[in-house]
């Protein structure tokens, strides 16, 4: 468990943190844009926010950090819309609640609505768990990202067999990212369970974690939680970042190994015009 005392749950923590994921999802969606050639991956800077398109369809496509540096304005939110609806996107916004009131009421000026809601997490980077007996742990190598990406995605194949496909072309792309280095479990010689790690310092973002169905609850995320909290430390970071839906178990496990909610975060969306104007 993580000893030292935590950073308030204030508006510059939500910075560093939102900050931070959003630098690791502009990092994503570039080693995107090198891997596939016309996949139009590209992402902005818009009045503090930063606007992410990787496919209509992405869970990738949305900002991070609206109203947290600079207040949301209808010019931003125009400038926002205009980057999604160009690119035939509906537009999205992950928001803190530290970016206020305004910014909500705001978006529900504009006829967007509230579709999710995730636990912001985060804790210090002393104290990491220790992996269990038969566990090994190893820092993928170059040759070894499609390695790591079909690990990562056979972690899904029992959850989302019909994502199979999609899930293992984002993981070449996201072992492949700058700044982030990818970890693999390994239990009798096996590599069994996957997990990322973006440097953004002081904060470290922990994702991409998923383990195959018949090694699961033998510690192999414990392993590479550690060996992630340890790596992060020496390369300078001091925080430790992810995300998790609300009283889920990926939220339970969190707080078993010292990661405390720093705050709900809202997911807003406005539909596509064109795609409005068919549900009206």
């Amino acid at each position: 468990m993580a000893s030292t005392t935590l950073p308030l749950a204030d508006l510059t923590l939500a910075r560093l943190l939102e900050r931070a994921e959003a630098v690791s999802s502009a990092r994503f969606v570039e080693a995107r844009r090198r891997r596939v050639a016309d996949s139009r991956a590209e992402w902005i800077e818009c009045g503090g926010a930063v606007a992410l398109y990787d496919g209509a369809e992405s869970p990738v496509t949305q900002t991070f950090c609206l109203g947290l540096f600079e207040t949301a304005s209808e010019e931003t939110l125009e400038r926002l819309e205009r980057f999604f609806f160009e690119r035939g996107a509906a537009a999205h916004h992950e928001v803190s609640p530290l970016a206020g009131i305004e910014c909500f009421q705001l978006l529900q000026q504009r006829g967007y609505s509230l579709v999710e809601l995730s636990s912001v997490m985060y804790r210090t980077l002393d104290e990491p768990p220790s992996p269990p007996e038969g566990v090994r742990v190893s820092l993928v190598q170059p040759g070894e990202a499609d390695l790591w990406a079909q690990v990562a995605a056979d972690g899904w194949r029992d959850v989302a067999p019909e994502l199979y496909e999609w899930i293992r072309q984002i993981g070449e792309a996201a072992a492949r990212k700058e700044e982030s280095p990818c970890f693999l479990a390994w239990i009798e010689g096996r590599p069994v369970a996957a997990a990322g790690l973006s440097l953004v310092p002081p904060v470290a973002h922990l994702a991409g974690a998923s383990t195959i169905p018949e090694a699961r609850r033998r510690g192999a995320q414990q392993a590479l939680l550690g060996a992630r909290l340890r790596y992060a430390a020496e390369q300078g970071c001091t925080i430790a970042l992810m995300a998790a839906a609300p009283g889920s178990a990926s939220q339970r496990n969190a707080e078993r190994q010292g990661f405390r909610i720093a705050y709900t975060r809202l997911k807003w969306r406005l539909p596509h015009p064109a795609a409005a104007s068919q549900e009206s």
